[in-house]
């Protein structure tokens, strides 16, 4: 299993622009406004498919989760 990469003011960030995101598609009725979902999943699931290669990780080692 992969190992958690996304640290918790990662997720916070994450959260905040993928609810803006979804908030814009709706406000303009754009379809586009479900990318909104991706950002939001990953702070959610605590892992990010793009840290994988570039060895990236905003966990801190005193467990921030």
């Amino acid at each position: 299993m992969l190992a958690c990469n996304v640290g918790k003011t990662d997720k916070i960030i994450r959260v905040i622009i993928g609810v803006t995101i979804l908030g814009l598609g709706y406000v303009f009725h754009s379809w586009l406004g479900l990318i909104g979902i991706v950002p939001v999943l990953t702070a959610v699931f605590g892992r990010c498919g793009l840290y994988y290669p570039f060895k990236i990780n905003t966990v801190t080692k005193t467990g921030d989760k």
